[in-house]
């Protein structure tokens, strides 16, 4: 077994019986894979917010159930995303369809930068919460934990999506286990002061009423559900990654939905009530439900009660870690479906033998470790660059979703009710993400926004090269259209003579660039070559994978095109074979298909096409791939002959 088979596990094969069964999750599984994020910032949102209120803390019931009101809301906002485009996608597809492809970008790269800092946040919190248990000598080790937690979730993320959630699954089952029973035991053993509670609250409102007046309370009560607005990060994870979800994903998609929406809910407002049922004070170096838990238990015995906290504290700590997951999971995903749309490097949708998309869990991983290292794992500082964009998204989803019900009012029944629903979490969000920016710009909300300019800049830019590389590629196509006509007109040619010289091309879809590469042949060596036999690899990546049906038309398409070449160069008088595969490693399933015609065609030759830019710089090397190249060196490795023709491209 090689190194990274012990760490990665061994390649999975498209012909795997059950594999998308075995790679996929079912609602209690996504629950823990995608809905750890939402139920995490159930370790720092109400914190946020009970610390805003200071003095006031009875004010927390009001936020308490203003969290609650805003889950729901945007869960079912959500869930009616999940039943209109079930295919998976989240904001970034549903700003691109419903909206506009600019604005789908903005709303993806704002998920992208979100999604870093999920990973960063969950670590980093998850680091505070366990270190929350040791003494104070140990919190110089503490940024270095969290850049080890962030490096070992990224292996295995890299494993695959079903690993890394079961890992995880106890840990989350134990968190929901102590944080309902802590939850729970405040309520039942306070439930004689809940008219006192009341009272204290009343007497605070007038309170703070009186000594800043109606606009002044109603500004505290703002700051504090603004500065808890983490809580609500994470609920559109479950929209992005339907994918990964078990048929019908619509259906699991919502039922996960509701499993979050029930467990964040409950756990936001029972914490909010028991830090204000306990009376707890932040303490340093101790996050609050540490201090919470600590109370709750004084008068335990002494054994049962450490044991508790322990216990209690150690599952927040490994779920903040699971929280990442969302990071992990999604963020890849959002990624590979932007670079699917030429708005990113195209090897971002590229599937390991993992079948993960694993440039982009590497890259979601290392930015993680840069902004780990950046912020020193500060959350107080990363809840203020996390929240607002995650809430840009939330509020072009829920505008595009608007606008849809209104557009769809004559054939949509239900369109009032829909709409409502929408609407709502439109305002809500809207509202959210107004006053984070205000509330958060300078204490450093500003670099959030800032970053994700950028990206949406760089985003075009890429955008704009892609477009422009198709637009002369397009010039081609007028050999297509001949190679049409006169392939209609062409008469069925006689059997393959397979000692003849044999020209072997390598060929991707039915196009200009495939058959300008196909006729420099004969251009640059006369009749030398009697056959053609074109080699084609039906690409497995992000966008197809997703259901045995998709690949099966993957591999239909592939054999299609490929006889379209073959029948082109039966029109022109050669003799002509094809070969075809789909796979995820393109470079491989090409090394099969061409020892199996260098046996069938001994007295062969192998060519391939390589785009060649008037200009090579970083930014070409980057955005497109050098296949032809790799693949020169490895038929030279083998023996073969073979020839990289180029395409010019660019003045």
């Amino acid at each position: 077994m090689s190194l990274r088979s012990l760490f990665l596990g061994r390649a999975r094969s498209l012909n795997e019986h059950g594999l998308f069964h075995k790679v996929s999750l079912i609602a209690l599984f996504a629950w823990v894979g995608l809905g750890a994020d939402g139920l995490s910032s159930s370790c720092y949102g109400p914190e946020e917010t009970f610390r805003t209120l200071g003095a006031n803390p009875h004010l927390a019931l009001f936020v308490a159930l203003a969290s609650v009101v805003t889950i729901v809301a945007i869960c079912a906002s959500y869930s009616q995303i999940i039943s209109l485009f079930p295919s998976g996608g989240g904001g970034y597809l549903v700003a691109s369809k419903l909206l506009s492809p600019a604005t789908g970008v903005v709303s993806g790269s704002a998920l992208l930068i979100d999604y870093v800092l999920t990973i960063t946040i969950s670590v980093a919190s998850g680091a505070d919460a366990l270190f929350s248990l040791l003494s104070p000598d140990w919190q110089i080790w503490k940024l270095p934990f969290a850049l080890v937690g962030v490096a070992g979730l990224t292996l295995v993320n890299l494993r695959g999506v079903r690993e890394s959630v079961m890992l995880f699954v106890p840990v989350f089952f134990l968190f929901v286990g102590t944080h309902a029973f802590a939850i729970l035991y405040a309520l039942i053993s306070h439930a004689g002061h809940f008219g006192g509670v009341a009272t204290a609250t009343v007497h605070e409102v007038r309170t703070v009423s009186s000594q800043l007046g109606w606009f002044g309370l109603l500004a505290l009560l703002l700051k504090a559900y603004s500065m808890g607005a983490g809580t609500y990060t994470g609920i559109e994870a479950v929209s992005n990654g339907l994918p990964i979800l078990r048929e019908p994903r619509a259906q699991t998609g919502r039922r996960t939905m509701i499993y979050m929406g029930v467990s964040l809910a409950l756990t936001v407002g029972g914490l909010l009530a028991a830090y204000l049922l306990y009376a707890v004070v932040p303490q340093e170096g101790k996050t609050l439900n540490a201090v919470l838990f600590e109370t709750m238990t004084r008068g335990w015995h002494a054994s049962v009660g450490s044991t508790f906290v322990w216990v209690t504290l150690a599952s927040e700590g490994a779920l903040l870690l699971i929280a990442a997951q969302a990071g992990f999971l999604d963020g890849p995903r959002v990624l590979s479906n932007m670079a699917l749309d030429r708005w990113f490097p195209t090897r971002f949708a590229n599937l390991s033998d993992r079948f993960v998309t694993q440039n982009g869990i590497l890259l979601m991983g290392g930015a993680a470790l840069i902004m780990m290292i950046v912020t020193r794992g500060s959350v107080g500082l990363l809840v203020v660059l996390y929240s607002i964009n995650v809430f840009i998204t939330f509020s072009l989803s829920q505008l595009g979703m608007v606008i849809h019900w209104w557009r769809a009012r004559h054939a949509e029944r239900a369109w009032r009710r829909k709409l409502a629903i929408n609407g709502f979490g439109l305002a809500l969000t809207t509202f959210i993400l107004i006053s984070l920016t205000v509330v958060k710009f300078h204490e450093g909300g500003w670099a959030t926004l800032l970053v994700t300019g950028l990206l949406v800049a760089a985003a075009f830019g890429i955008k704009r090269h892609y477009t422009g590389v198709t637009a002369q590629l397009r010039r081609l196509d007028v050999i297509v259209e001949a190679a049409d006509a006169k392939g209609e007109r062409a008469s069925a040619s006689e059997a393959v003579a397979k000692e003849a010289r044999t020209a072997i091309l390598l060929v991707n879809g039915y196009n200009g660039l495939g058959l300008h590469t196909a006729l420099h042949v004969p251009r640059l060596f006369g009749d030398t070559f009697k056959n053609f036999v074109f080699l084609s690899v039906g690409t497995v990546d992000a966008g197809n994978f997703k259901g045995a049906d998709e690949l099966t038309a993957l591999r239909d398409h592939t054999t299609a095109e490929a006889g379209r070449y073959a029948a082109w160069a039966r029109a022109h008088g050669y003799g002509a074979a094809t070969f075809t595969a789909i796979g995820h490693d393109v470079i491989g399933e090409v090394m099969n298909l061409a020892a199996t015609a260098r046996e069938n065609f001994p007295n062969s030759v192998f060519f391939a096409g390589q785009l060649q830019f008037a200009r090579e710089t970083r930014l070409t090397r980057l955005l497109h791939n050098h296949t032809a190249f790799t693949l020169q060196h490895r038929f030279f490795a083998a023996s073969l002959p073979f020839v990289v023709l180029p395409i010019r491209v660019g003045a």
